[in-house]
């Protein structure tokens, strides 16, 4: 299940590359197997690198007022946001339902957390989420929030980590992305994951890799070869937003990768058209008053999806900015309009499981309406 956009998310399901438990086997019972002292150790290592990464970006940035605006900006908006970050980031660092940094590669950002339900009575559809940070600051557990959520309602979420700029370019991102797909069809089952009901879903920066990654995976699939929608559209916008043009064309490898890594132009080669079968449904998910990545990014993507006769789906949300269908409105707590969408579409054929949502309790408020209209305000995004 993929998500474009901040608030635009794909949803679909593949069937490559899994591996079956044994016969008679039990799944894998989620457990904490991480100890104090390898935390420790992870975080010492994981804070080196930021760090060292952070300055080799600030010599890409130089002292530009649109970013630096913003990241006060981010500042600001997390601050207000802070009673509903500490909670999730009790839920992440002490739940025995979720397992951190399970390796999925060999590169230091190949890492995935896996969140659980709280049975385990049969195998369980799953979400391989990837997440956004405008291709720089995505961070596995940034999906926190929608782990816990949907592990209420039975679902087991897989969030990836992967390589950010200055780390890696987008061939790198979009690498790790495919590898940690791979492995999630190849050993969920050990997890108690069901492989037949695999879904995958991005936000934002993570909603365009992850097309990338399932187009190039289609295209293997028809040739034997490897191969946000459109980013000619988006480099001056993104410039105008504080990401400048020199540091998007760096994080794309260059003006001449563009179209390469434009799922939206892509589709459109004649020499790939067979793999737009191989593409699964597709559901896109936008709100129109996302400025940071415009809905008609969503609108000319599902229409290209259309005419090379893939199914799409596009849902908007009237009024909806970039970080209220992800962050204000599940830390907003109740009915969740998107969330909904998307537990409808994974527990589509589970008449069961239908039931049992429709009986569940409205979802905890997190944090005070007056926070929450105030950080969407300010927010950079």
């Amino acid at each position: 299940m993929v998500s474009f956009g901040p608030s635009s998310n794909y949803v679909g399901s593949n069937n490559q590359q899994r591996r079956r438990r044994p016969a008679g086997s039990k799944p894998e019972k989620p457990r904490r197997q991480n100890s104090f002292s390898r935390d420790i150790g992870h975080a010492a290592a994981e804070t080196y690198l930021i760090t060292r990464l952070t300055f080799t970006l600030l010599r890409y940035l130089g002292l530009g007022y649109r970013w630096i605006s913003r990241l006060v900006a981010l500042g600001c908006y997390a601050m207000l946001l802070l009673p509903g970050f500490l909670q999730v980031a009790y839920y992440y660092f002490f739940s025995s339902q979720v397992r951190r940094s399970v390796v999925y590669g060999d590169q230091p950002r190949n890492r995935l957390d896996l969140h659980f339900p709280t049975n385990n009575d049969g195998p369980k559809p799953v979400v391989v989420f990837v997440t956004g940070g405008a291709w720089i600051i995505g961070y596995k557990a940034w999906g926190s929030l929608l782990g816990r959520q949907l592990a209420e309602r039975d679902i087991i979420v897989a969030c990836l980590d992967y390589r950010n700029f200055p780390q890696g370019t987008i061939s790198d991102m979009v690498k790790d992305v495919s590898q940690g797909i791979s492995f999630v069809f190849n050993n969920i089952a050990d997890y108690g994951g069901d492989p037949n009901r695999i879904y995958l879903m991005g936000q934002s920066a993570g909603a365009h890799i992850s097309s990338c990654a399932l187009l190039e995976q289609a295209v293997k699939e028809s040739t034997g070869e490897s191969i946000s929608y459109n980013l000619l559209n988006l480099v001056d916008h993104c410039h105008n937003r504080g990401l400048y043009r020199s540091i998007f064309l760096s994080i794309m490898e260059g003006e001449e990768s563009l179209p390469v890594f434009s799922p939206a132009v892509r589709i459109k080669d004649p020499s790939i058209r067979d793999a737009s079968s191989l593409l699964p449904p597709i559901i896109l998910f936008h709100g129109t008053s996302d400025y940071s990545i415009p809905s008609d990014a969503s609108m000319a993507f599902a229409d290209a999806l259309q005419k090379v006769g893939a199914k799409p789906e596009l849902v908007l949300y009237p009024g909806k900015s970039h970080t209220d269908l992800f962050l204000q409105d599940p830390l907003r707590g109740g009915k969740d309009d998107l969330f909904d969408h998307i537990i409808a579409a994974i527990h589509a054929n589970d008449k069961e499981a239908l039931a049992k949502d429709a009986m569940a309790p409205p979802r905890k408020r997190l944090v005070p309406e007056p926070l929450l209209r105030m950080a969407r305000l300010i927010s950079p995004f």
